[in-house]
């Protein structure tokens, strides 16, 4: 319990402290965003700093730090360091970037970013690359809440009846203007998600002793002897770094008002989600009593283990709560990933998005794709997990590069030293996470467990070397000019 009060803390000063010093080195000004200099009463809109923050929750959010918590708290509490570290040295800056550097840029996609500051076949890679992501990210936030739904209705009510009403909702959001549905439902949806986390911790703490938060320790519990190192850290990706939120800070750059508010909006809505993933990787622990028993309850569904935690610490009002959330929460996240990926389209074949034509030919064929995805992950009894498997991963490599993204950029407006070993420092760990996973995981090419963890790291060490080259030529360069 102490060591969730001090995680709490710590998610707290690090934004007042690390947010700010992230905030100094960007150094935010009085220009014109994009929301006033473009305002297209589509998808560039200028909104209230508490409804962007209360919007930028849910579109990084979801289910993503409940799932995500619950499974990565089959490791044991080790898994509260890294929520809490990774979301502060890591995850928070990493949103706060891609926010803001998109703001510099008219609101461009993580894909154009890419081009501008890693080169002209990063920007094809990364076109294609997020856009895998985010109909991935779409299907899965199809599915978790079609499978529930399935199992509250009656039998003509199945997972595919609620995936195609699910799909027609995505394509009303995806088309309509940013400010009439995702707006005006968003905020509220927030609120739900917030409200669902106080009551599920306070259920526990006030609990007469019934549930036991464990504290931290650095001991691997996970039943079945899977390593920490790298799984723990793809598994719990929403809560602490996730390429995903690189993808959906451009939706929200389009519609800030001023830079100034970007610590706010983007720094602040990650440390948000990562108070939400330490409450359910805390009850997921406390709950279950052993790592064991709540991993076989996750193989029931992250979507049971969430219904169980709640009705059990809650009672009936749990119940209404879980409902909501693992069925509201996780579409939220589903229908932004497509508004996207349409976005991101849009910029690559140059289509102006205030013609209602131009958002049907690229929404469409996205959600043609995203249905057939959705129907193989319901037809086939492992389909949910193969997609989310894929999906942790090509999260993960996201956050890698956008991490890297934000480090380019950096080092071209003269944030030497200190200024871009921000976020060159969580890039390498990030290239150390990404390139260990696919080498030795199932779903990769399975090699050696130590072959995997050397070329890992030998990885993460050439990128920083490089960085480290660009940053000399840049401090050579500096000091010839003076």
């Amino acid at each position: 319990m102490i060591s969730l009060l001090i995680s709490f803390a710590v998610l707290i000063v690090g934004y007042l402290v690390y947010g700010r010093v992230t905030e100094k080195v960007f150094s935010p000004d009085d220009r014109k965003t994009p929301a006033l200099s473009k305002n297209d009463g589509v998808d560039f809109v200028p909104m209230k700093t508490w409804k962007a923050f209360l919007i930028q929750l849910l579109n990084i959010a979801g289910t993503g730090p409940i799932f995500g918590a619950l499974m990565g708290a089959v490791f044991g509490p080790v898994v509260f360091l890294w929520i809490v570290l990774g979301s502060i040295l890591g995850g928070a800056v990493h949103d706060y970037m891609s926010g803001m550097i998109s703001s510099r840029h008219d609101g461009a996609s993580i894909a154009e970013l890419s081009g501008e500051y890693l080169g002209k076949v990063a920007k094809v890679v990364m076109r294609i690359f997020s856009v895998v992501l985010l109909v991935l990210c779409g299907t899965v936030f199809v599915t978790s809440p079609a499978g529930l739904l399935d199992k509250l209705t009656p039998d003509w009510m199945n997972g595919t009846f609620w995936a195609v009403v699910i799909l027609a909702y995505y394509l009303l959001a995806t088309l309509l203007p940013i400010d009439k549905l995702i707006g005006k439902l968003y905020p509220v949806f927030g609120v739900l998600l917030i409200v669902m986390a106080a009551a599920v911790i306070g259920g526990i703490v006030f609990s007469g002793g019934k549930y036991t938060i464990p504290e931290i320790s650095f001991e691997n519990l996970h039943p079945k002897g899977t390593p920490v190192w790298p799984y723990m850290f793809i598994t719990v990706a929403c809560g602490a770094v996730s390429g995903f939120h690189a993808t959906q800070s451009p939706m929200m750059a389009k519609c800030i008002t001023s830079e100034k508010e970007g610590r706010k909006i983007f720094y602040g809505a990650m440390i948000s989600e990562s108070v939400i993933a330490l409450v359910w990787a805390a009850a997921g622990v406390s709950f279950y009593g052993t790592t064991e028993l709540l991993n076989n309850a996750l193989a029931n569904g992250a979507s049971n283990v969430v219904y169980e935690i709640s009705t059990g610490v809650l009672g009936a009002v749990g119940g209404v709560l879980a409902v909501a959330g693992v069925i509201v929460c996780p579409i939220t996240s589903g229908d932004t990933a497509f508004r996207s990926a349409r976005l991101i389209l849009a910029e690559t074949f140059k289509l102006d998005q205030k013609k209602l034509r131009n958002r049907l030919i690229i929404t469409i064929p996205l959600l043609v794709v995203g249905g057939l995805l959705t129907w193989f992950a319901v037809v086939d009894d492992n389909g949910f997990q193969t997609v989310w498997r894929y999906f942790s991963w090509s999260n993960q490599t996201l956050a890698m590069i956008a991490l890297w993204v934000a480090t380019s950029y950096l080092l071209k407006r003269g944030k030497y030293r200190f200024g871009s070993l921000l976020t060159a420092f969580p890039a390498a760990f990030m290239t150390a996470v990404s390139i260990t996973y696919i080498l030795m995981a199932n779903e990769g090419l399975r090699l050696d467990a130590t072959v995997s963890y050397i070329a890992g790291a030998a990885a993460a060490a050439a990128a920083f070397c490089l960085y480290l080259v660009f940053l000399a030529k840049k401090l050579k360069k500096a000091a010839s000019d003076k």
